[in-house]
Formats: structure tokens, C-alpha cells, sequence
């Protein structure tokens, strides 16, 4: 049984990339993990300063849901980030928390495996690389963990239109198999 954290960036209530979210909820709790999922639609995420004031406090002084968030994240050992592709990169919101979460730096983190799930309405087959290239780059900081798998669904226009296709039911046996 692992930990396992899910972030949803997604902003719109029935959205492709947070169904895809909750379907990897659902497999990783069928195969018994501790799941907890955190939407950012009604949180407030500060911008980072740059002023470093977290690698002298261990913690941000910035006071909003971020610092929670990233309290989390050092505790999860499994890291999911589930995101709408917007202009072929993550969105803002989720972006603003992995900037923010600079306090985790050369603390004892405890996530080792990262997954990225997105959608999109643009269908090419490298949609999301611009996004993996940034999350890769954020992962550079944390040497103990890595991208594990990144799923993007792309050709979604619409809400929910991701209903029905045949990626939620690989996500939910992705998401099954950790252990």
C-alpha cells in the first residue's frame, strides 16, 4: 500500500483531465493504496517571490493553500498531476504550485514515482511534450523520484467528452497496478 497524491489543475467542473484524475483514483484505491486527491479550482496559490525565504524557515511565508499542498506532496509517495494542455504546456495554476513548492527541496521528500495525465483539444501525437519537458525539468530537483508514465488525450473540445474512451479504462489499470 502506498501513499498517493493526486493534484487536479483543472478549472472546469466535469473536465477531460479531471475525469482522467478520477479515474486513477479509483484503480490505485481498488488496489488498496491511501488515496488523496486535492482539486485546485477553490484554492489560492500565490505566486513564488524568488525570495528564498523557504530554504532558511523549511517552509513558505507566503500565507495560502499552497504551503498545505506542498506538505502533502513531501509526505505522498506516489505524485499524480493531472492537467489541461494549454498552449502545449501545463496550466498556470499548476505550474504557480510546482514553482511554490521550492520548500521541498533538499528536504526528505518521500514521492518517487510521478505521473502526468493530460487532455487536450489539439490531437497530435507530441501534444503534451512541451508539458513533460517541464515537469522533467522540475523533477531534476528531486532526484529521488522520477516520471513513471505520462498519458495525454488529446482531440477534446468539449467537457466530459472524454467519457467513453478507451484511455480511461488504461488509466484505471495504471493506476491498479501500484503497489
Amino acid at each position: 500500500m502506498k501513499k498517493v497524491l493526486i493534484i487536479s489543475a483543472s478549472l472546469r467542473y466535469g473536465s477531460n483531465s479531471e475525469i482522467l484524475a478520477e479515474v486513477f483514483k479509483k484503480g490505485a484505491e481498488d488496489n488498496e493504496n491511501e488515496v488523496e486527491y486535492i482539486s485546485l479550482k477553490d484554492k489560492k496559490i500565490d505566486y513564488c517571490r524568488g525570495c528564498m525565504a523557504c530554504s532558511k524557515k523549511d517552509s513558505c511565508i507566503i500565507d495560502d493553500d499552497a504551503s498545505a499542498i506542498i506538505e502533502k506532496m513531501q509526505e505522498a509517495e506516489v505524485l499524480v498531476l493531472a492537467s489541461p494542455i494549454y498552449f502545449y504546456g501545463l496550466a498556470g495554476q499548476l505550474k504557480t504550485l510546482l514553482d511554490r513548492s521550492n520548500p521541498l527541496y533538499g528536504k526528505d521528500y518521500h514521492f518517487r514515482d510521478v505521473y502526468l495525465l493530460t487532455s487536450s483539444a489539439e490531437d497530435e501525437e507530441n501534444t503534451n511534450a512541451k508539458a513533460i519537458n517541464m515537469l522533467e525539468g522540475w523533477l531534476e530537483c528531486f532526484d529521488k523520484a522520477k516520471l513513471v508514465k505520462a498519458v495525454n488525450t488529446g482531440g477534446l473540445e468539449e467537457p466530459s467528452a472524454i467519457k467513453g474512451n478507451e484511455i480511461l479504462s488504461d488509466v484505471y489499470m495504471m493506476a491498479k497496478e501500484i503497489y
